[in-house]
């Protein structure tokens, strides 16, 4: 079966009924409120396209004021999360189950500990020393 390909033109016509039909139709929202109107502009063809494997990100939680904050996050995998202690007291970061064993930080006062996760699944986490802070890391 041929390819068949779409000239810009038609693909801008596209882009502009589905906006259209978007704007008109709404989002399907019980507010009352009337959504500010949306403007589309149609990518250009000479745009850049990124190549090439995503890069890693680095992810930061604070632990302070004696809790993980942000206290749940959602990475990819190979991404790095850095923990950076800054409280009154010392705490760590130990893994929960058996998908979270090898995290596992020294107990630190101020400074920080970083892992990189390369597993899709949900890793949960507590600090040994206040079992009250918990935090979750979702690797996608």
């Amino acid at each position: 079966m041929p390819i068949r390909r779409h000239s810009s033109a038609r693909a801008l016509l596209l882009v502009t009924v589905v906006a259209g039909a978007l704007v008109t139709g709404g989002c399907g929202s019980d507010s009352a409120e009337t959504a500010a109107p949306t403007t589309t502009v149609a990518a250009s063809s000479s745009a850049a396209v990124p190549s090439g494997p995503r890069q890693p990100a680095d992810v930061t939680v604070d632990v302070a004021d004696m809790k993980f904050s942000p206290a749940a996050i959602t990475v990819k995998a190979g991404d790095k999360v850095t923990w950076k202690f800054s409280d009154k007291a010392p705490h760590a970061v130990q893994g929960i189950g058996d998908i979270a064993l090898g995290i596992n930080s020294p107990i630190i006062h101020k400074g920080e500990w970083s892992f990189t996760f390369t597993t899709p699944g949900t890793y949960r986490y507590l600090c040994p020393l206040h079992p009250d802070m918990k935090g979750t890391v979702t690797v996608e």
